[in-house]
């Protein structure tokens, strides 16, 4: 089992466009609504990767039954704490014309001290039989910034991080597997620009003497960067002919990444199959709905790059 854990869910809207003109009436090819939100996110390229998923996250309001309704009919396994404020919407923009994305996001949904003491407990619950953990999403208003750092203390499974800012920086005391923000979070995090190759390698090394035994490093379609004690590898993306929505491709690198280490794979391997997870991603107007065969004959493709 690889648990799926995060604050931040989302119902999201995702609205297709001929050509988005901003400041004026836009009328939608296509409305979809789905389940979304990076731990969701996660989950869902967890089962479409062919792994056993949990995912633990809170819901609540008009959401909860339409996500509900979603995960069962997907066969994805669940623990929702209940909350009494209403789980986000979210909005994804396609603009066909101009092949551009926009996504409208609202802050995580704040919750109160006894749905945060009832998501630590089914998070501890869960671990203790977890092959590998996922913990993504920012945390909402009012959530220590321990708490990443709290929960993993909990567990002796390998944990793949996608989150950022203080609560990354807290959660390297506990040596996480590996740490994976994208090049802009990264700068976010460690207050930095990172501009060029050398900057780059620098601040992954950085976690890594904070307690990352692993780092990992999107950028778009630019490469991905990997970093251990001992070793930086690139891996060189290839080009993709037509993107449907880029949204979720980093929640499906880290589900990609989970589900190699928990089969005991390398983590050069691990990389090649959440890379793989990444680009598949890209080809799905929902997020995170895969295609395992077509994932993995991905992965054999790609190739690192050993770097000084």
């Amino acid at each position: 089992m690889i648990v799926a854990a995060g604050l931040s869910p989302a119902w999201q809207q995702i609205l297709r466009f001929e050509r988005l003109r901003q400041g004026e009436v836009n009328r939608a090819l296509e409305a979809i609504w789905c389940g979304s939100g990076k731990v969701l996110n996660v989950g869902l390229a967890l089962k479409h990767l062919g792994a056993e998923p949990m995912v633990i996250a809170p819901l609540g309001g008009p959401a909860y039954e339409p996500i509900e309704v979603e995960f069962a009919g997907l066969g994805v396994p669940r623990r929702w704490i209940r909350t009494r404020r209403a789980t986000r919407v979210c909005t994804t923009l396609l603009d066909e014309a101009s092949h551009t994305t926009t996504e409208l996001v609202e802050p995580a949904t704040m919750l109160e001290d006894d749905e945060l003491t009832a998501l630590r407990a089914e998070f501890v619950r869960a671990a203790k039989a977890a092959e590998a953990i996922v913990f993504s999403g920012s945390l909402p208003t009012g959530t220590p910034s321990t708490l990443v750092r709290d929960l993993l203390g909990q567990t002796s499974a390998p944990v793949v991080l996608d989150i950022r800012g203080p609560e990354l920086l807290a959660a390297l005391e506990v040596r996480p597997f590996v740490v994976k923000p994208n090049r802009a979070e990264l700068a976010v995090t460690l207050g930095r620009p990172l501009d060029d190759d050398e900057a780059l390698r620098d601040a992954m090394r950085e976690l890594n003497d904070r307690g990352a035994r692993w780092v990992v490093v999107s950028d778009g379609p630019r490469p991905v960067w990997v970093s251990g004690e001992a070793t930086v590898q690139r891996f060189d993306l290839p080009r993709v002919e037509k993107v449907v929505n880029p949204i979720g491709c980093g929640d499906c690198m880290a589900g990609g990444i989970a589900t190699a280490i928990a089969e005991g794979a390398t983590m050069s391997d691990a990389a090649k199959l959440g890379i793989a997870a990444a680009i598949d991603n890209l080809a799905t107007l929902q997020p995170a709905r895969l295609d395992y065969q077509r994932v993995v004959q991905s992965a054999t493709q790609l190739h690192e790059s050993p770097q000084q």
